[in-house]
């Protein structure tokens, strides 16, 4: 009695369940077939789905023999757990008067969806792909609905608005995974996404206005290669090429970034390359380098790609070849006789190096020790012209009542010859 007293302390009867109707139903899936979902805190209502609606049946825990609800209970083929928690989970059995299976539900406890977090990205100026993730874990089966549409835009008159054109649905690829893309979009145009996450507790909707301006991002640069420069031992040509998501027009253009660090120092250099190709005048002779290259709207639209994967190379340590081919030489590290017994040849360090790097060439050094013997010659002739000036502005301290101007005469008019005596 005392097992069957605690059985039915679980379980809960609501005056307003009581007075469902006979005719009612179980609750169509969602889902599996045999689950139903509930909140914890929330009171859950199970139905056996293999009798009529009304009929008494007897509930019970799969794998248990205690008896949760009996037959004479009024609630006929439902069962009401108040308050459900985790401990409720799991599978429960009903049986008819006869002790014949009625049927199995499955009890499975979650959160409603909330709003899901999105963001947009275009790699080229014709499409656009929008991902998501939940905001929260549900913990209960989870499907997510996307759509588009293009926004309302001012008319030419400053008040009329055109038509808003959609929404058109966002395919998901493949299909069920994170992530939807728009093809064919205007480049100039803005779009509303709408991204519905939905499980068997409700729905949840983000809407997120983009434009492919804003959104742009393309690619990396692909191909990227770096070559040594026979002859010339601070230099390096790099080269590489559009990536392969964006279209070649003539009106659609990327500009580039380029950086490069020898491999014993961990700070990159930068330059903005004027096409394709860069060559680096201040590498360091005889250290391998490292070089990687970003790629955005030539017009600023967006923001930069990611870096390229690094690509190697160490500048030319030969003498000037009498004829240096176009394209130059891609580095290879030379071998002297290799033998079959001889180890390997150490590699570079990649330790930082806490030594100063000196990217000037010699002549750069040469020029800036020219230009400041120019400029301490030219501040001692200053110098010297102000000195004079201010010894010939000086007042003489014996007549210190008389203020001569600038053309004053040097003798005093009364030693001057003929000049009548006061």
């Amino acid at each position: 009695m005392s097992s069957s007293c605690s059985g039915l302390s679980r379980v809960l009867v609501a005056v307003a369940t009581a007075l469902v109707s006979a005719s009612s139903s179980c609750p169509q899936a969602w889902g599996p077939p045999g689950v139903q979902y509930g909140q914890p805190g929330r009171s859950m209502t199970l139905c056996c789905p293999g009798v009529t609606a009304g009929a008494p049946v007897s509930w019970f825990r799969d794998g248990e023999t205690r008896l949760l609800q009996g037959p004479d209970s009024g609630l006929g083929h439902e069962l009401v757990l108040a308050l459900a928690d985790s401990t409720d989970e799991g599978t429960y059995i009903c049986r008819t008067l006869d002790g014949a299976l009625g049927g199995m539900v499955t009890l499975q406890l979650g959160y409603p969806p909330a709003r899901p977090i999105v963001s947009c990205r275009a790699a080229d100026y014709e499409n656009f792909s929008c991902t998501w993730s939940p905001s929260q874990v549900s913990g209960l089966p989870t499907r997510y609905l996307t759509s588009y549409r293009k926004k309302t835009v001012p008319g030419a008159d400053g008040q009329r608005v055109s038509p808003s054109t959609g929404p058109w649905p966002c395919p998901q690829d493949p299909p069920g995974a994170t992530r939807c893309v728009v093809h064919g979009a205007e480049f100039w145009s803005q779009y509303r996404i709408n991204v519905t996450e939905v499980n068997p507790l409700g729905a949840s909707t983000r809407l997120l206005d983009v434009s492919l301006q804003s959104i742009l991002r393309p690619d990396p640069p692909q191909g990227l290669q770096v070559e040594s420069v026979p002859g010339y031992p601070r230099r390096l040509r790099a080269s590489w090429m559009y990536p392969a998501s964006w279209p070649r027009q003539p009106h659609f253009l990327l500009k580039f970034r380029l950086q490069y660090r020898p491999v014993q120092h961990p700070a990159w250099s930068m330059v903005e390359p004027a096409g394709l190709e860069e060559v680096i005048t201040d590498a360091v002779a005889g250290l391998p380098h490292a070089v990687r290259v970003s790629a955005r709207d030539f017009l600023d639209a967006g923001t930069w790609s990611a870096w390229s994967p690094e690509a190697w190379g160490t500048p030319s340590t030969g003498p000037l070849p009498k004829e240096i081919p176009a394209g130059g030489k891609l580095y290879t590290q030379p071998e002297e006789n290799p033998q079959a017994d001889s180890p390997a040849p150490p590699r570079p360090s990649l330790l930082p190096d806490p030594r100063p790097l000196d990217h000037r060439d010699p002549l750069e050094q040469m020029a800036i020790l020219a230009s400041l013997g120019i400029f301490s010659f030219l501040g001692l002739v200053a110098g010297a012209l102000a000195l004079g000036l201010w010894l010939r502005l000086k007042p003489d301290g014996k007549e210190g009542s008389q203020k001569p101007g600038f053309l004053a005469p040097m003798i005093p008019v009364d030693k001057l010859p003929g000049a009548p005596s006061l």
